[in-house]
């Protein structure tokens, strides 16, 4: 994929973009650890004729941490990269602890908004003071030891792949090891891998750490958009709880439980049918029918 990087200056910070593709623009709200360098469900969508704009998030990659003071600040910025772009309009797509920036997105800046799609996101109170896997988070991803966290997991996972897949499984997926293993596809170990040589925290998931807790019922409310919601009934980082309080909240919407492994729903056997479900209703809201593009 031709992948371009670009910064955008303004009021003094700058926020990193990428935008890869032609087409209708998609733009989406990477998870934690990562970056506008994201590559899940990328493939799909560029082939079945979409644009995908991904701004690094607030305190991620080269994206200045100031802007992510809260969610509207963060949001302000994201709606003037599209002003900067000349685009009018997007799909919004927002992964994981992305959730709540897409939700807030399309709660306040309806105009900008076509459609809406929630995947694996996080809805509501996620990690408080008082979890375990919060306490971990603080020293693991602190902005002065995150680099090295990375680093050693990612030489680890280059030189023992298949040992650090299943070492990591339990944080994505409610299923035993051996009971997933059906569900797996055989490029799962190294998608893994290139995950962890690209994944990054700098001061972006302390800022989630907080932010995602932001969210609000009357946020969920105000989204009047087309949404799609899709999330794995294994999922073992974001609990079922979260895609139904959106369903529940966002009274144009329709939630898919897809049976894949867990929380990274582009992976697995079932990975060609996230794809499909995605862009059969980004088409369909386009006015297209272009359920071809991915069922062949």
């Amino acid at each position: 994929m031709n992948r371009k990087v670009a910064t955008f200056t303004m009021d003094q910070f700058t926020l990193e973009y990428s935008i890869i593709g032609e087409g209708e623009p998609i733009l989406l709200f990477h998870g934690g650890h990562s970056n506008c360098s994201e590559e899940f469900g990328y493939n799909a969508l560029v082939e079945a004729g979409f644009s995908i704009i991904t701004p690094s998030r607030a305190g991620y990659g080269k994206t200045s941490q100031q802007i992510g003071e809260n969610l509207a600040t963060a949001c302000e910025h994201y709606k003037k990269l599209l002003d900067y772009l000349q685009i009018e309009q997007v799909h919004v797509l927002a992964i994981s602890a992305g959730g709540p920036s897409g939700i807030y997105f399309a709660a306040h800046y309806p105009e900008y908004v076509r459609t809406l799609t929630l995947q694996s996101a996080v809805t509501k109170e996620w990690l408080t003071p008082k979890d375990m896997e919060y306490k971990a988070a603080r020293v693991l991803f602190h902005p002065k030891t995150e680099k090295y966290t990375w680093k050693m997991i990612a030489t680890m996972n280059n030189i023992f792949p298949g040992f650090i897949f299943r070492q990591m499984f339990p944080s994505f997926s409610l299923l035993k090891f051996r009971d997933a293993k059906a569900k797996f596809s055989e490029t799962d170990v190294e998608e893994i891998r290139k995950m962890n040589n690209r994944q990054r925290s700098g001061h972006g998931f302390f800022i989630d750490l907080e932010q995602v807790n932001t969210i609000t019922t009357e946020d969920l409310h105000a989204v009047k958009c087309p949404t799609l919601i899709m999330h794995s009934k294994h999922d073992g980082s974001v609990p079922p709880e979260h895609p139904e309080l959106a369903h529940k909240l966002i009274s144009s919407s329709e939630l898919h439980i897809v049976d894949s492994w867990g929380h990274l729903i582009w992976l697995g056997n079932t990975a060609r049918e996230t794809d499909r479900i995605l862009i059969n209703f980004l088409k369909k809201q386009a006015g297209g029918n272009f359920a071809e593009t991915i069922s062949n």
